[in-house]
């Protein structure tokens, strides 16, 4: 698309064609459009042809190209169209909107889905949760709403049956953050009929090809749409051209999918299913008057009753006042009494099919409320927030002309005539008359003016409408022929209406059934046949108060008037067509308040062929459209025009003599020094109140120019602002340290105070302060008591310590080493009785042996040089055999002796201590102990044959080993357990202690899986 300004693809602007001829028109549209480039400008206004195929013009590498940048900066194209109407919006905090026009066909449903898709493609980087959401609803809601208001017609194979204006709220960011969508009249009478070669709504089709076998069962229905009145006609119909590739069963998935997304409930789409069926049954009932002899007449029945149950059953509804709203209705006579008057066969099957339509018209509205409700903006609180600005998207229903044109048609050519005025209104005469008030020397331009034909349908007493109106309302028997016959008293001289009896010579109108109006796009005969009637919309209150009474919440929510009492006397309704016109005047005045941005769609051929441009026929469109007039008023109009306050306002920072504030005469004298030390004089109009600039290149260059500035003034103000926070911050802070400061001294003294009284008594022995209590100190004294705790508490160990004799100091720091390991992990360790050691030394505890082993350890001393006897006692031990036996353990400072003690304590076995890398002994008070040994089988044995009986000597052998350990700077890893695990030969076992009361002394149990120790409990 880089080449669009080559000439092999004609001029991207109409504005910049040599001749503003319809010849030369055409022929730069038909070149464009050969080439693939469907889209061109005629100033702001996007002017596009529907190419019918699918072309690489879209998706996010498209989208990337357009993002940021001015409208004619890259070559014509919708993402340019929305991105200059949502810069619009959220430079200026200006409502803007979006009106796609053009005829059944023309592309405007597709045109609004790449707008959409641009919107929630550019918006929320930061990628907020909500934000998500709702551009997930805005998105989804499209292919909802096609489902249920689209419809295959013979001018177009997705045509919009509605007309659908939706709202985009914006925060201040830019991020959408709501929405709100306004529909307008449903062409609910497609329900019931249609034209050949035309379809029902999708919804009706995707249901029964793409529901499953299953809910199709359920529903009563069959996959076939032959086999139901309101589908039959368009039963061999695909959705669209390429059939292939958008099925309806390929539809149905999206948009159950879509429904899910948007926050639908599966009991709302059941409900949504169950209706949709349930119309198609209605649809399918037939009324049979039965003949009985006698006075008495026939009365009318249902030919297949099995049908009402299926409607009852679907509508959640009772059979029987199913039955009877079908074929009687109540009314209420001048005493309020009730008569139930019956149907002949004529008003039943009117019945019915007023029903079916009203139905699936509530059902449509229904769809549209909840979809507003999930997209509504909640809890904006614009003081908090800041206003919300909108960007508007029209997608309305184009100008038709079908063989037979009803009140539908009627209704949405005269929609198309508004949208026509609007875009008279705002481009052309606003614009010409607003350069006449300005003083702007300008040469008037001719153009059609449509207020006759809209004054023609919306007049007052005389207009098509009002006499319509008051055909509904007459009493007695107003045909649609008396109508007709009224609106040609009426309109008789009307340059742009006509009827067979005002000219007898314009056979293409019957006589009593015909009128013509001259639209701005061509002439449309109108069958005034059924007028009336669906301008009543008249629904009987019996079928309104069954629908009430349904037990689906989904159904009974859509029928509110229902729970009205058939007594109650109730206001008129508005009829239809008063209703539309309210809409549509409330819809101009919406988009009159707003910036407007045009997309006028073109369509190519009547015959959807891609790739062909029928001139003659696009040259209508062209010619009605206006599109030559809005080319010639954009040739000799301006771009762009703002007062000179907001023009200053914007701009100001680009000039030295206006920034930050001018000293010129006016505010005009100011604008024209900016302009012209930017160098755009040459560019620009000044008018008496406003600045008119011809070209949209000078906007750009302000813009630009601003965009520059504009961080620099930021930061100015940052800058300034921030060193005024500062100041306020360091003076805050000076007089917060000064009373800190202040505070501190008087707490430190305080504390120091309450130390010196409390620790007074500290030197008294023998407890030297130990249960004194600590006052509670400041935060900020805290490192400075932790201190002071731990340096009283050396002072109170040496005042302890001092005392204590050299030859009990090694006792003391085994037991400390032994506190540091078992404290908290075994119940008794033995730190309060005197440490002997060498427990086979010693008489007491070795009466009859002692002497002998002082002889053993004698003949070891010299012989493995050691120095000192760490530990010694009797023990028993088990080895890998499960042999038990008595044996004696002593521990030097660098062997470990197993000995026999029986045979003068001969060394059985002799470890180097320096091998030993850990014990492991039990939380209770058995004298079990495991020995570790690098590369040795571990050594199980309990400690035993001690006096006193069973003495706790565990914490002790820990702690005489643990302090030797330490002296040789060297780890000794103990461990508490319950379940020791030993090593003996690579083979695991677990070892653990039985308590027995009745055992005598502590002997082991063997079993494969490892040891028990018995241990008598006394």
């Amino acid at each position: 698309m880089e080449d669009d300004n080559d000439p092999a693809y004609g001029k991207p602007d109409f504005v910049l064609l040599d001749q503003v001829t319809m010849e030369d028109f055409m022929k730069n549209l038909k070149l464009r459009f050969e080439k693939n480039r469907i889209y061109t400008y005629i100033g702001e206004v996007l002017v596009s042809v529907n190419p019918y195929q699918e072309l690489p013009l879209y998706g996010p590498e498209v989208i990337a190209q357009y993002q940021g940048h001015e409208l004619y900066e890259r070559p014509p194209h919708l993402y340019a169209v929305a991105n200059a109407a949502y810069k619009a919006m959220k430079r200026r905090a200006r409502d803007t909107c979006i009106v796609i026009s053009g005829e059944s066909g023309a592309g405007k449903t597709e045109a609004s889905k790449h707008i959409m898709q641009y919107i929630a493609a550019v918006t929320n980087p930061s990628q907020r949760t909500e934000v998500e959401r709702v551009k997930d609803v805005l998105l989804k809601s499209t292919c909802v709403l096609e489902a249920f208001g689209n419809a295959r017609t013979s001018r177009n194979h997705n045509s919009s049956r509605f007309g659908k204006y939706m709202d985009i709220n914006f925060n201040f960011k830019g991020d959408p953050i709501g929405g709100h969508i306004h529909s307008y009249l449903l062409e609910k009478s497609r329900v019931l009929k249609q034209h050949v070669g035309e379809r029902n709504f999708h919804s009706f089709y995707q249901m029964l090809q793409g529901s499953e076998d299953k809910l199709l069962q359920e529903l009563h229905l069959q996959r076939n749409p032959a086999l139901y009145n309101f589908t039959r006609q368009g039963a061999g119909l695909s959705v669209t051209v390429l059939s292939n590739l958008n099925s309806d069963e390929m539809n149905h998935q999206a948009v159950t999918q879509a429904m899910g997304v948007i926050g639908f409930s599966p009991k709302e789409i059941a409900s949504i299913h169950r209706i949709l069926a349930a119309i198609l049954h209605l649809g399918n009932i037939e009324f049979v008057e039965t003949k009985e002899e006698g006075p008495e007449k026939g009365h009318l029945v249902v030919a297949e009753e099995v049908l009402v149950e299926y409607v009852a059953e679907l509508t959640a509804t009772p059979r029987d006042l199913v039955l009877r709203s079908l074929l009687a209705r109540t009314v209420a006579s001048g005493g309020r009494d009730l008569i139930e008057k019956g149907y002949s066969t004529a008003e039943a099957c009117y019945a019915r099919d007023a029903c079916a339509k009203a139905v699936y018209q509530r059902l449509f509205e229904w769809i549209v409320d909840k979809i507003n409700s999930v997209m509504e903006a909640q809890g904006r609180d614009p003081r908090r927030d800041g206003k919300d600005t909108v960007i508007g998207v029209l997608d309305i229903y184009g100008f038709e002309v079908f063989p037979v044109n009803s009140f539908e048609q009627f209704c949405i050519n005269y929609c198309n005539e508004k949208l026509q005025q609007l875009f008279i209104q705002l481009i052309l005469k606003q614009e010409q008359e607003e350069y006449q008030r300005e003083g702007i020397a300008w040469q008037s331009i001719n153009y059609f003016n449509n207020m006759a034909i809209v004054e023609l349908v919306e007049r007052p007493h005389r207009g098509i409408l009002a006499v319509l109106d008051e055909a509904c309302s007459s009493a007695g028997t107003i045909t649609d022929r008396i109508f007709l016959q009224t609106l040609d008293t009426h309109h008789r001289h009307h340059p742009h209406y006509t009827s067979r009896q005002l000219c007898p010579t314009d056979k293409s109108m019957e006589f009593g059934r015909d009128f013509q109006i001259k639209h701005y796009a061509g002439n449309v005969t109108y069958s005034v046949e059924g007028f009336i009637d669906k301008n009543r919309d008249l629904l009987f209150q019996d079928f309104k108060r069954l629908l009430y009474s349904s037990t689906d919440p989904t159904l009974r929510a859509m029928w509110p008037d229902g729970q009205q009492g058939i007594t109650e006397v109730t206001k008129r309704p508005l009829t239809a067509g008063t209703l539309f016109k309210n809409s549509m005047v409330a819809l101009v005045e919406n988009l009159a308040s707003k910036e407007p941005y045009y997309v006028r769609c073109i369509k190519p051929n009547e015959d959807k062929v891609a790739g062909r441009l029928d001139e003659s026929y696009c040259r209508h469109q062209v010619a009605y459209l206006g599109l030559l007039e809005n080319v010639r008023v954009r040739r000799a109009g301006f771009a762009f025009r703002q007062p000179y306050p907001r023009f200053l306002l914007r701009y100001k920072m680009t000039c030295e003599y206006t920034w930050p504030n001018h000293l010129l005469g006016s505010d005009k004298a100011a604008v024209s020094a900016l302009l012209e030390q930017s160098g755009l004089l040459g560019d620009v109009v000044f008018g008496h109140t406003k600045l008119f600039i011809r070209s949209p290149h000078t906007l750009v260059v302000l813009e630009q120019s601003r965009a520059r500035l504009i961080p620099v003034i930021v930061l100015l103000l940052q800058k300034a602002w921030r060193g005024t926070l500062a100041r306020q911050h360091c003076r805050r802070l000076r007089a917060v340290y000064t009373i800190m400061r202040w505070f501190r001294k008087h707490k430190v003294r305080s504390h120091l105070t309450e130390l010196q009284r409390t620790f007074q008594a500290a030197r008294q022995a023998p407890l030297y302060g130990r249960d004194l209590v600590w006052p509670t100190v400041p935060t900020v004294l805290q490192p400075f008591q932790d201190v002071c705790q731990v340096l009283f508490c050396r002072w109170r160990a040496w005042q302890l310590v001092k005392n204590i004799p050299p030859s009990d100091m090694a006792q003391i720091k085994a037991k400390v080493a032994a506190m540091g390991l078992l404290q908290g992990l075994r119940q008794d360790w033995g730190c309060c009785r005197a440490w002997v050691r060498d427990y086979l030394s010693s008489a007491a505890d070795n009466p009859t042996a002692s002497g002998l082993f002082t002889q053993r350890l004698q003949t070891l001393r010299e012989k493995d040089g050691f120095g000192t006897v760490l530990f010694s006692s009797h023990i028993r031990k088990v080895n890998r055999f499960h042999k038990r036996r008595d044996r004696a353990l002593l521990l030097t400072d660098l062997h470990l002796y197993k000995l026999e003690p029986n045979r003068q304590y001969r060394v059985m076995r002799a470890v180097p201590l320096k091998m030993v890398t850990g014990l492991s002994v039990t939380s209770g008070r058995d004298q079990l102990v495991v020995l570790h040994a690098q590369g040795q089988d571990d050594l199980v044995v309990c400690l035993h044959r001690t006096q006193p009986e069973l003495d706790n000597r565990v914490g002790e052998l820990v702690g005489v080993l643990a302090a030797h350990c330490q002296r040789e700077g060297r780890a000794l890893d103990v461990r508490v357990s319950d379940c020791i695990t030993l090593s003996q030969r690579g083979s695991r076992r677990l070892v653990s202690v039985e308590p027995k009361p009745e055992q005598q002394a502590p002997d082991f149990h063997c079993s494969r899986a490892g040891f028990t120790l018995l241990w008598p409990s006394r």
